[in-house]
């Protein structure tokens, strides 16, 4: 049942998605019914009287329950809607399908960066990853001083110098969970792909010592990667001169990396969605999901994260693992998350944020429906923790919380090399030293925001492209990114100060 106004997603949905303002009195066309409330842009409108504890449904799922009678053509709400239990599917598998996967002569290709050790980068940079915050400013400092000599300006093969800070690494446990998330998300930045070569910098005296760093994880045969800590190197202004000698070389090395064509399965792309609107489900998300499915059939990756943000809408996930080994460790990180939740007084329901609300998303429940879109349909092939080095092809997950940039920092760590964002509020997101490609829900934020926005959706409401088209349309812009076409993020030269590992851990 559609009209120019609104958009019904499934025929036993009671409820139906404003396409835009509508005031009140205003003939909802092919209904029969009359808007009995103002209703935004992306809100719900109710298509029948609902009662007092009845559910409501979108998408065909029940997404809340109604927590007063609303009539037909009202607004229905956070005034008038609730969060509601529901039975987690035990059921892991039943939908699984084989993968068409393309031959290599097949295949879509990009150019990218091969380097030693196997892996393949998208951007070429350095980076100077920092153990402990006590490290930071030094770092910067560095950056900051190989900027002004103008030592850049003879490698113009090299994309910049990428401080890696954060406010992390002493005073903490270390021999827990929380430590290792720490641990592991500095550990994959430091041997990013997308990093030609790496200098980690400490203070000496910090709870989180590189030398127990490389003990754990092993470290890099090549010459990419070096260390060494403030104290040893005999001050910050002695540290910054050594590493000045440091970038001559690593320069030099690295302008030695040439694009060459690869094909697609070396792409490990981060799904996120930011600043959510009630577009996102119908428009940016599946279009994504679509690219994704292309993506898979090229032997690539993604890697679907914000575990939070699949709550309640697991089953679409656990339904198609290829295991029932992944399945089970899908469930079990959410069984962690309402454990987590509980210890810290909260409930899974705090997400949405207000901006979601504001969009027209009413509980984490109809949120998660339309974020899951943006994993396609393909086999659920792995679950992996916060950072963890993601060794499956396919379809995988990465847990996270939901709030972007930590999010996003355990996927790159996890060794995603491109990043496709989709947001309907708008979000400003940019990574270094991974290219983040900025997807809008609607059309209207997209003109609004077009200097950070980099591919608009909002063409499907609009009824002038499909879903598999704009899906299409995003997959070759993935390939384009990867080959090196300049996102918006990065014209505006964002992704500085986004690494912001996830820290569950007392601070002593």
């Amino acid at each position: 049942m559609n009209s120019p106004q609104i958009l019904t997603l499934h025929d036993s949905d009671n409820i139906a998605v404003a396409l835009r303002q509508i005031e009140v009195g205003a003939s909802l066309a092919a209904t029969g019914l009359t808007a009995g409330d103002k209703i935004p842009s992306g809100h719900k409108v109710a298509l029948k009287a609902i009662g007092t504890g009845q559910q409501i449904t979108k998408y065909g799922n029940v997404i809340g329950v109604a927590t007063q009678d609303i009539s037909a053509g009202a607004h229905v709400h956070v005034h008038n809607v609730a969060m509601t239990s529901f039975h987690r599917s035990e059921t892991f598998g039943a939908h699984a399908r084989a993968t068409d996967i393309l031959p290599l002569h097949e295949r879509a290709t990009f150019d990218g960066y091969r380097r030693a050790n196997g892996t393949v980068g998208t951007r070429n940079y350095l980076g100077i990853v920092t153990s402990v915050n006590c490290s930071a400013s030094a770092a910067k400092l560095l950056t900051k001083e190989a900027e002004r000599s103008g030592l850049l300006d003879s490698f113009p093969g090299v994309d910049g110098i990428v401080p890696i800070v954060h406010g992390a690494g002493c005073c903490i446990g270390t021999d827990d969970d929380a430590f290792r998330k720490l641990q592991r998300a500095i550990w994959g930045y430091a041997t990013h792909p997308n990093f030609a070569s790496v200098l980690m910098l400490g203070l000496g005296c910090e709870a989180n010592q590189i030398p127990l760093m490389l003990e754990a994880y092993g470290r890099p045969v090549d010459e990419s990667f070096q260390y060494y800590t403030l104290q040893s190197a005999g001050g910050t202004r002695k540290s910054i001169e050594k590493g000045l000698q440091w970038l001559e070389t690593a320069l030099q090395q690295a302008a030695k990396a040439k694009r060459e064509p690869i094909d697609a399965s070396h792409l490990s792309v981060a799904l996120q969605c930011g600043g959510s609107d009630g577009y996102s489900g119908i428009t940016a998300n599946p279009a994504l999901g679509h690219a994704v499915d292309l993506l898979v059939r090229n032997g690539g990756t993604a890697a679907l994260a914000e575990t939070p943000e699949i709550y309640g809408a697991e089953n679409l996930l656990t339904d198609r693992a290829a295991t029932p080994e992944v399945g089970q460790k899908l469930v079990d990180l959410l069984e962690w998350w309402e454990d987590y939740a509980a210890k810290h007084g909260s409930e899974m329901n705090n997400n949405p944020t207000p901006g979601n609300k504001a969009g027209g998303l009413t509980t984490i429940l109809e949120k998660s429906l339309g974020a899951v879109a943006k994993a396609g349909t393909t086999n659920l092939t792995g679950v992996y923790q916060y950072g963890e080095k993601i060794t499956a092809k396919g379809l995988v997950f990465v847990d996270s919380p939901g709030y972007d940039p930590v999010s996003l920092t355990g996927e790159v760590a996890s060794g995603c090399n491109l990043i496709c964002f989709t947001t309907g509020r708008g979000s400003c997101y940019g990574n270094k030293p991974v290219p983040s490609i900025k997807i809008a829900s609607n059309s209207a934020m997209f003109h609004h925001m077009q200097d950070d926005m980099d591919i608009n959706c909002g063409t499907i409401a609009e009824g002038s492209e499909t879903v598999a088209e704009a899906g299409k349309r995003i997959f070759e812009t993935i390939l384009a990114t990867a080959s090196g076409r300049e996102t918006k993020s990065e014209a505006l030269d964002i992704g500085d100060a986004e690494f912001a590992p996830w820290q569950t851990y007392a601070q002593m």
